[in-house]
């Protein structure tokens, strides 16, 4: 690349040279064999007034006298009707510049001047001219190279960045380089980078989780498959089979939420849905519980707004908020759906005490609880959101008012707030 910006510039420059140099060389020839041609005619004028005088007197032509109003180097030929002819100075014998006066009593006077002075001029002038050229392409090689290591040096860098990120090194290095376009390339690797670390950091922590949440159903059922293989009693094999049978299915249902956890393998990307239909769902799961705790769920707010991430994430972050203000909150729990701007928000909200002051947005931070719970299920939930491109967020402590904000697809058609109970 930095060749072919070298050799791109000095093209230009070169040109640039040979449009301008041309042109130059040519008017400047033009001009110096015009300024010659002037000055010839203009001394044979000057002669030709100082024979008519001494015609005018009946002078003799004093070829000394117009030899000194010559000037050096010209010949000068005087021809006076009657008079035989005068000459002043050396003839030229090469080519010349030859300039003719007459006068008013028949005198002619030719002036003649070597050509090969013109020519020197003009080749002082294109000496100058080349100088000029020269230090141009000179200037023109120096700023290229320079031009060159400033784009190419900065894109080697960038490739470099890509291909540590390429090769699972998420870390954003942060660096610029004065150009707009390529501190934008910087800017979005950075961010890229930035993404990519959160996205690994969820995958390896929803790993740790499912492993934590998986250990306690699998050590059960091993238990009642050894109590299978140490009993002859028919009975108590179909007893214990019953049982194994009912934990594998809260062992599916486990494993069926954490998958839902994490992005779909086969596009890697979120996708657009229903948000009505995950916060329906959601409130028909969680209506038993709370009736059984005699208290109510209900959700209101925009109808028909479709977002854009991954349903069983949403899902799973969303039945976490329930969850939490189930067992720590109090009275109604509230599920609102309202748009701003290009994002759409779903709230979720109690009548309990709330967040402790001192804890703030630490409640999502892992081992961080106000409860004495583990402090996993809000870290999750945070780091789900966000995989998805959204965020979680505490909007306020007393009473609790948790937000998911997630990118919503085209503006849908108005429809008024309701409230489901």
């Amino acid at each position: 690349m930095r060749r072919r910006l070298i050799n791109s510039t000095l093209a230009v420059v070169l040109v640039v040279i040979a449009v301008f140099g041309v042109s130059l060389v040519i008017v400047e020839t033009r001009t110096i064999t015009s300024s010659a041609q002037d000055r010839i005619e203009s001394e044979a004028l000057r002669l030709v007034g100082s024979v008519e005088a001494n015609v005018l007197e009946k002078k003799p032509i004093d070829p000394v006298a117009l030899g000194e109003q010559l000037d050096a180097g010209h010949y000068a030929r005087i021809t006076v009707p009657g008079q035989p002819a005068v000459q002043v100075g050396a003839p030229i014998p090469d080519s010349v510049i030859r300039g003719t006066a007459r006068g008013e009593q028949g005198e002619v006077v030719v002036v003649e001047e070597s050509r090969s002075t013109v020519t020197r001029e003009v080749g002082r002038t294109l000496a100058v001219v080349g100088a000029v050229a020269l230090l141009a392409v000179v200037a023109a090689v120096l700023l290229a190279v320079r031009q060159a290591n400033r784009l190419a040096s900065p894109l080697t860098d960038l490739a470099e960045t890509a291909e540590r990120l390429g090769s699972g090194d998420p870390r954003p290095r942060h660096k610029r380089y004065g150009v707009p376009e390529l501190d934008r390339v910087a800017d979005v690797l950075d961010s890229s980078a930035e993404r990519i670390g959160r996205m690994l950091t969820a995958e390896r922590r929803l790993a740790a989780d499912a492993s934590h949440q998986l250990r306690t159903p699998l050590t059960a059922l091993s238990m009642r498959l050894e109590e299978i293989t140490v009993t002859d009693d028919l009975a108590t094999v179909r007893e214990e089979a019953t049982i194994a049978l009912t934990q594998v299915e809260r062992l599916t249902d486990v494993v069926q939420r954490l998958l839902t956890n994490s992005r779909d393998p086969r596009t890697g990307s979120a996708v657009p849905f229903d948000l009505d239909e995950v916060v329906k769902q959601q409130v028909e799961e969680w209506r038993p519980a709370y009736r059984s705790a005699g208290r109510a769920i209900v959700r209101s707010g925009r109808q028909g707004v479709r977002a854009v991430g991954t349903p069983g994430a949403v899902s799973q972050v969303l039945a976490t908020l329930v969850e939490n203000a189930l067992m720590h909150g109090g009275g109604t729990v509230a599920l609102r759906t309202r748009v701003i701007g290009n994002q759409a928000v779903l709230e979720v909200t109690d009548e309990g005490p709330g967040v402790p002051p001192d804890l703030g947005n630490r409640i999502f931070e892992r081992a961080i609880s106000g409860r004495n719970s583990t402090g996993i299920g809000l870290a999750v939930a945070r780091d789900l959101a966000e995989a998805d491109g959204g965020r979680l967020e505490l909007l306020q402590t007393q009473p609790p008012v948790f937000a998911l904000f997630l990118s919503r697809t085209a503006p849908e058609r108005a429809e008024p707030e309701t409230t489901v109970r």
